[in-house]
């Protein structure tokens, strides 16, 4: 579904990342591991097109979209759930999500079945809709960026550090929301410091060194690294 082939980009003149490779199969997670500022943010804003490749092609169902516009991408069926959120704090939780289905505002039956959807996987959701995304928990403001990003109907989800400042018991219904995602038909790439969660999940994983891919292999290979288990699990 997804490829990147040798995959580079610049903030400026700093090289954040170089010559990324990662093969994304349909119906697949995956699981990108690595410190802060390693590169996996920037990753993804290449994949969306909000930050231009400098090198190397990304392909989406065979598809060059490495020069294309981020709105085209989301259209394509690429959608990405940011680090940070981004969420509308003063609008409620319906509003916000409504604007997460934005590309189907004209399918109104359509609308209505992905609020539905998103209400069923995150209830505290639906008994929150009226209340400002800015005074959800964290937790709850999590679930509503994922259910945001959910409601475009997304053929693949980029979900940037989803467990991020989340408590252990919230972390674990987090990545239960992703895994029925992903049952219900919806491809996962997920950039995660939480490794052991992440890989409990995920079919195959690249950890990321320095913006460059250090090790790559299936969550059963990487689990049992000794390398990634004493840096990323604590083992």
């Amino acid at each position: 579904m997804l490829k990147l082939d040798g995959v580079s980009a610049k903030y400026g003149k700093y090289l954040s990342i170089k010559d990324i490779d990662i093969d994304v199969v349909e119906g697949e997670i995956v699981v990108l591991l690595g410190a802060n500022g390693a590169g996996k943010s920037t990753t993804f804003k290449t994949i969306s097109g909000l930050l231009k490749a400098t090198s190397g092609k990304i392909l989406f169902n065979d598809v060059p979209i490495h020069q294309t516009a981020p709105e085209k991408i989301v259209q394509m069926g690429i959608v990405q759930c940011a680090e940070d959120r981004k969420l509308f704090p003063y609008m409620n939780v319906e509003q916000n999500l409504m604007m997460g289905g934005y590309i189907h505002r004209k399918r109104k039956a359509q609308l209505k079945q992905s609020l539905n959807d998103v209400f069923e996987l995150f209830p505290i959701l639906y008994e929150k809709r009226n209340e400002a995304a800015g005074l959800l928990s964290g937790g709850q403001q999590q679930m509503l960026a994922i259910g945001r990003a959910y409601m475009a109907k997304p053929k693949l989800m980029l979900l940037d550090e989803p467990s991020i400042g989340l408590a252990p018991l919230i972390v674990e219904q987090m990545f239960e929301s992703i895994k029925n995602i992903n049952q219900e038909g919806t491809t996962i790439l997920l950039a995660e410091q939480n490794a052991f969660a992440a890989l409990s999940i995920a079919k195959k994983g690249y950890v990321y060194e320095n913006g460059q891919i250090a090790l790559q292999g299936t969550a059963d290979e990487l689990l049992s690294n000794q390398e990634v288990r004493k840096a990323y699990i604590g083992a």
